[in-house]
């Protein structure tokens, strides 16, 4: 009972505190707009929008085992999707959301069929070209996309009553998203799917002899992540308001990739980790070094490898390891003589003790003693004679042949004896 009760209050005391950093995290994120500066502002709508792009790739490589080097692909789609509802057609900012999530989830579902046989380096490569040909394919599109000029659509303005500035607004539409996103990948992983992911990820072989459908479920990672990738690039086209193929190269894919590694696989903060760094260290190579920002940016890179393998989301339990290892273990208490037998002696009452003397007899015990050859005591003294063993035939001899019997071991009469 002791037991269940620790871990009802361990489990109770992890859910507090996960409410509590989750509470402070909503809280500094809306009070973020009114502290920054616009540019600030601006960084910081750009790494939720990242977060999402991140979200759906950790759906694909750090839950389904899969590795995607196109998903900067998916992220022009949903922005060219949105690029073009925006100019051509004239429609509202909010109706170019849902069109382009299904958009690229069709995309995604399409690209992941063919996907199926290839695992590994063949998949990277294959992700990798799709990545690859598709800034060229918008810019032949010139009359849909604009070709190599591009688009330029207006931004999402704030309504009058929210008494808001055009970055402050689009950060809380942005953040508001990127909570149902992230909110929507973690519920997705907890479901049936999700697991069904993990399953498929861990083994393959095992997976399908538990009913996993292997087809179906590597389909839907693609799609799914497809469809995270089309709102990320839904929000750039809102926050940014141009669009170009140069915008969108295989760098990207490779920039993304390359974030959610470092922010953390498998992590359901990895992503926003990610996208800081995705965002921000560019920033501060570009700083650092005019003339060659890019090597700076791959020796950062290497640096969070080396300090945290697992990624930042994985640093503060590396962190509490090694201080927990560091840290003397404590050592038990010696027992004194008067402490330690004492609680034994106790509990023995002399009602436990009794029967156990009475069962046990004289007759009991007799051959316990008669077991002791005299093999045992021969070299401490010699044999003794049957009188010396039995000195009660010597002081009432009623039967005259016990008398005029030889002892044992007696040497034989003679004649004259």
């Amino acid at each position: 009972m002791s037991t269940i009760t620790t871990v009802l209050g361990t489990d109770r005391a992890r859910r507090l505190r996960a409410a509590l950093i989750v509470l402070l995290a909503a809280a500094a994120a809306v009070g973020a707009p009114f502290y920054f500066a616009p540019f600030q502002v601006f960084q910081l709508t750009m790494v939720l929008l990242y977060a999402v792009a991140l979200a759906g790739l950790n759906l694909l490589v750090g839950f389904g085992g899969q590795i995607s080097l196109g998903h900067g692909a998916f992220f022009a789609a949903g922005a060219y999707t949105t690029a073009v509802m925006l100019d051509r057609y004239d429609i509202g900012h909010l109706a170019t959301l849902p069109v382009a999530a299904a958009g690229c989830f069709l995309l995604g579902l399409g690209f992941g069929v063919p996907a199926l046989r290839l695992r590994g380096l063949y998949l990277a490569l294959v992700t990798l070209s799709f990545a690859v040909f598709l800034p060229p394919l918008l810019k032949r599109l010139e009359p849909v996309t604009g070709g190599s000029m591009g688009l330029t659509v207006d931004k999402l303005q704030p309504p009058a009553w929210s008494g808001l500035a055009e970055d402050q607004w689009m950060y809380f539409v942005v953040l508001a998203v990127t909570a149902v996103a992230l909110l929507l990948a973690r519920n997705l992983l907890r479901s049936r799917v999700g697991r069904a992911l993990l399953a498929v990820r861990d083994n393959e072989s095992a997976a399908e002899v538990m009913g996993v459908r292997l087809s179906l479920h590597k389909t839907l990672a693609f799609a799914w992540s497809a469809m995270f990738a089309g709102v990320a690039g839904c929000l750039y086209t809102w926050v940014i308001g141009f669009v170009s193929p140069d915008s969108f190269s295989f760098v990207l894919s490779i920039t993304l990739l390359a974030g959610l590694v470092v922010g953390g696989l498998g992590s359901l903060y990895g992503p926003l980790l990610g996208a800081a760094f995705v965002m921000y260290v560019p920033s501060v190579s570009q700083d650092v070094s005019e003339a060659a920002p890019g090597v700076v940016f791959g020796l950062l890179i290497i640096t969070v490898m080396l300090v945290a393998p697992t990624g930042l989301a994985g640093l503060p339990g590396r962190v509490l390891g090694a201080v927990a290892r560091r840290l003397p273990r404590p050592t038990a208490p010696d027992r004194t003589p008067e402490t330690g037998p004492a609680p034994d002696a106790e509990r023995k009452s002399p009602s436990d003790s009794a029967p156990d003397a009475e069962r046990k007899s004289p007759s009991d015990s007799a051959p316990d003693e008669e077991r002791k050859s005299l093999s045992d005591s021969a070299p401490d003294a010699e044999p003794k004679s049957q009188a010396e063993c039995e000195p009660s035939a010597i002081l009432t001899p009623a039967d005259p042949a016990v008398v005029d019997a030889e002892p044992v071991g007696a040497p034989p009469r003679t004649e004259k004896e």
